[in-house]
């Protein structure tokens, strides 16, 4: 009796010690989410002497240093821009995604090599905060940054305008009018269908698809990518060329070369369009900085280059030659990320980016070239989805809407202006093939 009575307390213990476990577990996770998806939950980021409202210039951006990227602190301080402080505002993504990762909490790994994921079905892969001790921390950055909720499962830029720029005498020497089209395939939350849009044949990951509408000597250029689920597997690219009335597909080394003419290279989409595999990442510390974060419909914006029956007008440009959006800047939480190309014969040596912690997206990019020198800086704005078109409010996508390639070296940049739409009807998956680029080209 005595022993039945000692074997059921024993169970009890275990049992009691079992929940306790799990509580703890749970908690512990729960923490995690909230961490990594709500920042600003309990405490609303500050620096000595900056508040919402005020100008940073010349005359008082020594003040400011820590809080600003170096490459941009040097436009301020020679007098091209300044920065206007917004309130820090939470920016929050759709509860789907954040349930999708709670789901897989720990479920996620890193393979043997880099490019390589085990687990991994939707939502942020590594939500946990990177540690300076972990070697592969950059790297679970890089993969949270790719699987990302950027542009949501599907969305649109209709229209896009990009516009070259000479900084020293402020020509706009060309306007570009686009339509840009993406579609994930697979990690999708939201959007039906989910989790997987099937069939699949090539296990593709995402697809984006490039339309010139204007000017006459480039319509009807046509980008089709297709970014393959096994980030070993190199891209498949093809661009039609409405001149020539034909598709080829495009060479690996074509994605580093200026597209269109511009100063941006395809690897440069939104912040970094290129595999995992193709760099090695480096985490370099997680800090406060002012980033390009903003309510459109309270901004400045631009009538006379979009002006639609909607009444949506996109950003202003201003500063030195035109090049630096009109937008404010919020005080936020960021993963400061290193990547340097695999390939020694990439044109660069090296990019610096500037993840934001909450949303993933990489809205600062400085980059060098083979010699270590600065060469380009890359802005992206965001914008907030409940302050934007209707048809964005509530998606919990962080809205592309402005951006900036400066480069330093060649006093040039090209600006871009966005009309972002979360509509998957804009976004069909008979988009995204060879096909579709061959009948809408003829």
């Amino acid at each position: 009796m005595r022993n039945r009575t000692m074997n059921t307390f024993k169970r009890t213990l275990l049992a009691g010690c079992t929940v306790s476990f799990l509580a703890t577990t749970a908690f512990a996770d729960e923490a995690v989410i909230t961490e990594s998806f709500y920042p600003y939950k309990t405490e609303t980021p500050s620096f000595e002497g900056l508040e919402p409202g005020m100008v940073i210039n010349q005359t008082n951006v020594a003040q400011f240093k820590d809080i600003i990227d170096p490459a941009f602190y040097g436009f301020i301080e020679q007098g091209w821009t300044t920065i206007v402080v917004g309130e820090t505002t939470s920016f929050d993504l759709h509860p789907s995604y954040v349930e999708a990762t709670r789901v897989a909490m720990d479920q996620v790994t890193l393979g043997d090599q880099v490019g390589e994921i085990n687990g991994w079905q939707a939502g942020r892969p590594f939500p946990e905060e990177p540690s300076a001790e972990d070697p592969r921390a950059g790297e679970k950055l890089a993969w949270n940054y790719k699987y990302g909720y950027n542009w949501g499962d599907s969305a649109a830029i209709s229209p896009f305008y990009w516009k070259y720029r000479d900084m020293n005498s402020g020509d706009v020497e060309r306007t570009i009018k686009f339509n840009f089209h993406f579609l994930n395939y697979k990690g999708r939350v939201n959007q039906e269908p989910t989790p997987e849009i099937t069939p699949n044949p090539s296990d593709l990951f995402r697809a984006i698809y490039v339309q010139v509408l204007d000017p006459a000597d480039v319509r009807d250029t046509q980008l089709l990518i297709h970014r393959a689920a096994d980030d070993l597997k190199r891209d498949n690219s093809w661009l039609y060329l409405g001149f020539q009335r034909r598709v080829r597909r495009l060479a690996t080394g074509q994605v580093t070369d200026a597209f269109l003419g511009s100063d941006l290279m395809i690897e440069d989409f939104e912040g970094y369009n290129g595999r995992i595999s193709d760099m090695d990442w480096t985490y370099k510390g997680t800090r406060y900085m002012l980033m390009p974060f903003y309510n459109h419909n309270e901004l400045k914006l631009d009538s006379e280059t979009h002006s639609d029956s909607d009444g949506y007008q996109v950003v202003a440009f201003s500063g030195q030659g035109g090049c630096f959006p009109d937008i404010t800047w919020q005080l936020r939480k960021v993963f400061e990320v290193e990547s340097v190309p695999v390939d020694e014969s990439h044109p660069l040596s090296k990019r610096v980016h500037f993840m934001d912690a909450q949303t993933f997206t990489i809205p600062r990019t400085v980059s060098y070239d083979r010699k270590g020198s600065l060469w380009k800086t890359f802005t992206i704005g965001q914008a907030h989805p409940d302050h934007h078109l209707p048809k964005n409010k509530g998606t919990g996508v962080s809205i592309d809407d402005s951006f900036s390639m400066i480069d330093v070296q060649a006093s040039h940049c090209t600006t871009g202006q966005f009309k972002g739409q979360v509509d998957p009807e804009m976004s069909p998956p008979n988009m995204f093939n060879v096909q579709y680029l061959r009948a809408t080209g003829s």
